[in-house]
């Protein structure tokens, strides 16, 4: 069956093309080139970043690995050694030793600064106005802001067994002065303790917001279902934020691994090598003993060592980490 026949005299009437509300502000040629300069301007961006994460991490790294297999003093030229370097290592009690005391110092350091970040979090996540939340987020992040080296050598002189402050309000509550920096025990305990201080503030922010982002009709529904500050947490708050406590896990453990300038400044390794850090021992190695070749060989095993972690984490994460 045709469609009727327009009347006589009368133009058909033509359907409106729909039009989107921008299309005319794209078709001009001043948008067109707004959007080729926006375009070029992220790309640019792009290509910067690229370019200064291939100079300043992934050069080092290639020139570090080329390093490795040879013997260079700076003085004589470079002379290739194969993988003696490498080699070397297993039977250097000085480097295997150093890895332990930079593992024990590392997984203590991650383990308090996620435990006390979250309990700070808790707490502040129960404050209801906005205005005494921000206080403390502000009053816990500060130290993270300060120089490292500077925390170093003020608690260095807190933490001095003979005119420290710590030792002399021990001694005014009746008890004796603790070798803080000069026993082994004493000396961990500073490092770890002054580490954690300084970097528990990245932690506690990271879990706020976690916290924060908490879906409210899930909370509500555990709440009126009976469950108790304790059955909430373990049962639902660790759960969701499990994520966060993953990602604060993996950057954690990857910059404790790396401790150096608490160590170097607090106790220069000591007392004996009881704070001796890997990366102190490839400092000592490269810039101190001019063994750029076997310091370099040293970096790659930890490079290595960071990167089995890692691997060991993402795997242990498909079973403990929940994504919603």
């Amino acid at each position: 069956m045709s469609a009727p026949a327009p009347a006589r005299g009368k133009t058909p009437a033509r359907r409106p093309v729909p039009t989107r509300p921008d299309d005319t502000v794209r078709r001009t040629p001043a948008a067109r080139r707004s959007r080729r300069a926006e375009a070029a301007f992220g790309f640019g961006m792009i290509g910067l970043a690229g370019a200064a994460i291939l100079l300043f991490t992934i050069g080092p790294i290639l020139a570090s690995f080329g390093l490795s297999f040879f013997a260079w003093d700076v003085i004589t030229p470079p002379r290739f050694v194969g993988l003696d370097n490498y080699a070397a290592i297993g039977s250097d009690q000085r480097v295997v030793h150093s890895f332990g005391v930079t593992a024990v110092l590392a997984f203590s350091i991650v383990a308090l600064q996620v435990a006390i970040g979250l309990f700070l979090a808790l707490l502040v996540d129960q404050r209801r106005r906005a205005s005494t939340k921000a206080i403390f987020r502000t009053v816990f992040y500060l130290p993270l802001l300060a120089s490292t080296a500077a925390v170093s050598i003020f608690m260095t002189y807190m933490f001095n067994e003979r005119f420290g402050v710590v030792n002399y309000y021990l001694t005014l509550l009746g008890g004796s002065g603790v070798p803080w920096l000069t026993s082994d025990a004493g000396a961990v305990v500073t490092i770890v303790f002054v580490a954690v201080w300084q970097s528990v503030g990245f932690t506690f922010v990271l879990f706020v917001a976690a916290l924060a982002g908490l879906p409210r009709d899930v909370m509500e529904a555990a709440e009126i279902d009976g469950a108790g500050p304790v059955r909430s947490l373990l049962r639902i708050k660790l759960p969701l934020i499990s994520p966060t406590v993953f990602f604060a896990c993996v950057i954690g453990l990857i910059n404790a691994m790396q401790l150096f300038d608490q160590a170097f400044i607090m106790t220069k390794g000591g007392p004996g090598t009881a704070t001796t850090t890997i990366t102190m021992v490839i400092y000592q190695t490269a810039f101190q003993n001019l063994q750029f070749g076997y310091g370099s060989a040293i970096s790659m095993v930890l490079f290595a060592a960071l990167i089995a972690l890692t691997g060991l984490q993402f795997t242990l994460s498909r079973r403990l980490v929940f994504y919603s």
